[in-house]
């Protein structure tokens, strides 16, 4: 009875030089150290002024590591100083070796940022970091991708939603405006994140794929190609969105392999007429063209 009584359980080992502690002694610890881990902590206030150097004398010293306490002002204050730019007069006169200008990587604005941001976000800073201590002239640039296709999506959801409206109702640069207007209320979520995180960006240099700056660089790479034969017009079969009325890229299309004609449900189409089950035509190839404004071009 014994043996299958303590079998299981392990044996404490003895501690040299001291009393043993008997089973109330040690029921007393535990009850007093969950006593004082059930107080309530007082909540972190955060008074330094925005952009100011945190000032810690004041603080007493917490009895654990809170992030909240720890983190709070530090970011505002590197900001106000300065510390994450980059003088474009100091750069001149260093070599090539010793600048190091990397771009992030453009998060889409319709979301936020995942653990995969993070561990990319981590890995760039310190790159960054490591060129800026070598005194190198660093530069970490910060953005935001439009994300095309998915924030026209969003945009229109939610003009119909409050105006029961379509983008062609609106036209174009009223539905621009729109994006604008939505990319202005959502979309500083993710640089509120590579705040948190920590990131030695610049962001006095802070852009939007769909700004001003940016756009004209597209437009100027486009001709560029178009140019030198690299961007081009030819017959090629493309992607088209029957419900966003626009073309699509490869990325954005789930293929179906089918064996010939053969009749499909669209959902996001009433049905077809000329369909008993409204069910489209599908496994065939149609061959049409717009004519070009002003030309004789198809």
């Amino acid at each position: 009875k014994k043996l299958a009584k303590n079998k299981g359980k392990k044996k404490e080992k003895p501690t040299w030089g001291e009393p043993k502690q008997n089973n109330k002694d040690k029921t007393n610890s535990k009850k007093a150290s969950s006593a004082i881990s059930s107080l309530p902590k007082p909540e972190f206030v955060n008074t330094t002024p925005k952009g100011n150097k945190k000032d810690l004398s004041s603080t007493p010293m917490a009895d654990a590591y809170h992030p909240a306490a720890v983190e709070a002002a530090w970011q505002d204050w590197w900001e106000a100083s300065g510390f994450y730019s980059c003088d474009p007069k100091e750069a001149e006169g260093k070599s090539p070796e010793e600048k190091f200008v990397m771009v992030i990587p453009p998060p889409n604005v319709t979301g936020s940022l995942h653990l995969g941001h993070a561990l990319t976000a981590a890995v760039e800073d310190t790159l960054t970091r490591w060129h800026r201590m070598k005194g190198h002239a660093t530069l970490y640039v910060p953005g935001t991708d439009h994300a095309g296709i998915a924030t026209q999506s969003v945009v229109e959801k939610m003009i119909m939603k409050e105006s029961n409206q379509t983008r062609h109702d609106l036209g174009r640069e009223k539905f621009i405006e729109k994006v604008w207007e939505w990319k202005a209320e959502y979309g500083n979520r993710i640089t509120t994140q590579l705040r948190r995180l920590g990131s030695s960006v610049d962001w006095s240099r802070e852009r939007f794929t769909m700004d001003h700056m940016c756009s004209k660089a597209v437009i100027e790479a486009f001709n560029r190609f178009h140019e030198d034969g690299l961007l081009y017009r030819a017959e090629r079969l493309g992607n088209w969105s029957c419900a966003l009325k626009s073309a699509i890229s490869d990325i954005e299309v789930d293929y179906i392999d089918l064996d010939g004609r053969t009749y499909l449900e669209v959902k996001t189409h009433k049905g077809n007429p000329n369909d008993a089950k409204g069910r489209y035509e599908f496994g065939v190839l149609t061959s049409f063209a717009y004519p070009v404004e002003d030309s004789s071009e198809q």
